[in-house]
């Protein structure tokens, strides 16, 4: 079973590859601040909690993986807990560097200090805890859990969906791409002010943007200043089996993050997901990517500049050699850093927690 938000217009319950899927709580991207979005969280823990409690007692779960954020949401599952079930909590955004980027609040705060008391006491109710990257594992092993209670990894694209397929797209035109969400963190505005420096320069160039956020107004309040109307297009969010079809056609790939306390350290799965599909990718050189790629892997710019991205996004247009050379580089480098080749550490981890063999 999975318990899941809905989008608007989907069913309350599905099918999918044999799991139900129990889409309990409307998901609209509209929080206006820290109340509404807290209030949208404690709705959706307080349905969770009801329904899995319900479907225990008549279908008792061996195991329930809970993702965060938020890190509480792991409480949801206090009955099938006390009654044997184990309990993976499973940190996908580490919640007080997110809330701190997300909200503008310091770390000195007693906001930011209560959430890492709230992330101690969520981990130590779980009976293990995965984190999305080596970075965070320091960073939560130092402060929340144990290290021999922690395993940290990364979110892999799906190999069904991602994989280098034949091109499509016979118009011509050099398509940058960004698919993901519209948050401040992302860096989208700079990579629209770095596209509108080239523009001139590569007159078939476009940039395109998919996705769904708080930014997604100012974002397209931006390019219409700039006057990039015609090339820059800002569209909603698409099902991953839509999106992985049109990031295969795409010529480049963008993920422009800022490079702060917490985009900086939250890995990008897009990165994977472009490498996947056989087309070269354009980084902003942050901490985490950094510690996880080289420049012949990907082709990094300075982070938060947009002048030095402007440049690699020249260079990127005009040297199809270089574009050739590193999505073949990614691809060698997909192939051993995939969940085909890591889904097995997952498994051992929960048959050791279930107690199977």
């Amino acid at each position: 079973d999975v318990v899941s938000l809905r989008r608007e217009g989907q069913a309350g319950h599905g099918v999918i590859n044999g799991v139900n899927v129990y889409r309990i709580q409307e998901r609209v991207l509209d929080e206006k601040g820290k109340l509404s979005y807290l209030t949208k969280l404690m709705r959706f823990f307080i349905k969770s909690s009801v329904f899995i409690s319900k479907r225990n007692m008549s279908n008792k779960y061996d195991l329930i993986h809970i993702h965060s954020v938020p890190d509480f949401e792991v409480f949801a599952a206090w009955l099938p807990k006390l009654l044997g079930t184990k309990i993976i909590l499973d940190v996908h955004d580490i919640v007080p560097e997110f809330y701190a980027s997300k909200f503008s609040v310091k770390k000195s705060s007693s906001v930011f200090k209560a959430l890492i008391l709230a992330e101690k006491a969520s981990a130590s109710f779980a009976d293990h805890v995965i984190i999305a990257n080596h970075i965070w594992e320091k960073t939560i092993t130092s402060r929340s859990v144990k290290k021999e209670k922690c395993t940290t990894m990364l979110n892999y694209p799906d190999s069904s969906l991602f994989y280098k397929r034949p091109r499509r797209r016979p118009d011509g035109k050099f398509i940058m791409l960004y698919p993901g969400t519209l948050n401040w963190h992302q860096g989208l505005d700079i990579a629209i002010k770095a596209f509108a420096l080239i523009k001139d320069q590569v007159p078939g160039a476009e940039f395109h943007i998919y996705g769904e956020g708080s930014s997604k107004g100012p974002l397209r309040d931006l390019v219409a200043g700039l006057s990039l109307g015609d090339r820059v297009f800002i569209r909603d969010v698409l099902p991953i089996e839509e999106i992985a079809a049109i990031m295969s056609d795409a010529d480049l790939g963008v993920v422009p993050k800022r490079n702060d306390s917490f985009g900086g350290e939250a890995f990008s799965t897009k990165i994977f997901e472009f490498m996947a599909l056989g087309v070269p990718v354009i980084a902003s050189g942050t901490k985490i990517d950094r510690y996880y790629f080289n420049d012949s892997l990907v082709e990094f710019f300075e982070p938060e500049n947009e002048k030095d991205l402007a440049q690699a996004m020249l260079k990127m247009v005009r040297d199809h050699a270089l574009r050739e050379s590193l999505a073949r580089n990614a691809s060698r480098y997909i192939k051993q850093n995939s969940w085909d080749e890591r889904k097995t550490d997952y498994f051992n981890l929960v048959d050791d927690l279930v107690g199977k063999a």
